[in-house]
């Protein structure tokens, strides 16, 4: 069985059946899409910009990544180990922390 859920850093990737409909494609910048870019670094979470990748958005803002690769595809980042993505339909969303003292939920930042 597949790994359903990666992490990297702050960015999760999970896998899911099939993509939602009405999305729009994102475009690469610099020859990789970009994921996420980091709020304090300006560090980057990119996958290549080959054939059989795509980046999809929504238009909430969140991203979709379709690898329809037979060769998995790699995650890169400035400060984390590289990441192996398969083939397979994923949505890709932040890491969160929860404080149940405070009551609250907050983003984490890369």
């Amino acid at each position: 069985m597949k790994q359903q859920q990666k992490q990297q850093g702050d960015v999760l990737i999970h896998r899911i059946k099939s993509l939602p409909s009405d999305l729009k494609n994102r475009s690469p910048k610099n020859g990789s899409f970009v994921l996420a870019e980091g709020e304090a670094t300006g560090h980057s979470h990119t996958v290549p910009a080959i054939e059989d990748v795509q980046l999809f958005e929504d238009e909430k803002g969140n991203l979709y990544l379709q690898v329809e690769s037979a060769k998995p595809v790699k995650l890169s980042h400035q400060e984390h180990n590289p990441q192996m993505i398969d083939k397979g339909i994923y949505e890709i969303g932040q890491v969160v922390e929860v404080d149940p003292f405070e009551e609250s939920i907050n983003k984490v930042q890369d």
